[in-house]
């Protein structure tokens, strides 16, 4: 079978909570994943909530990259998704995972668009 696309589902626990509630920091790493992922970045978009949290979206012309956090938990849920064989999804999660700094983490890598060939 062959897929459209790759998406990542990752989960990051442990993580130092300032990595995770700057609004201008978390989205400078999920645009430095993209980079390394080869992707083409079209825009960007993250929210800051109150007292805690960020949330934001980084579209690619290969599909996009998102992320949620919870600072007061250590925790940052984060969808690597990507279409087509250009991009590199797997080194996105290296950029997410090192400077987010998580003290653990789960991955969980679904095909999507599965075709015959």
């Amino acid at each position: 079978m062959k897929s459209l696309g790759q998406h990542l589902v990752v989960e990051l626990y442990d993580c130092p909570p300032d990595r995770l509630a700057a609004v201008d920091g978390v989205q400078e790493t999920m645009v430095k994943a993209a980079r390394a992922a080869k992707a083409t970045i079209i825009d960007s978009i993250f929210h800051h909530f109150q007292p805690h949290g960020v949330s934001g979206v980084v579209v690619i012309a290969e599909s996009h990259f998102a992320i949620h956090t919870w600072p007061e938990h250590g925790y940052a849920a984060i969808d690597l998704f990507t279409c087509g064989n250009s991009t590199r999804p797997w080194e996105a999660f290296k950029v997410v995972k090192r400077l987010f700094k998580a003290g653990h983490f789960s991955v969980m890598k679904m095909e999507r668009g599965l075709l015959p060939r």
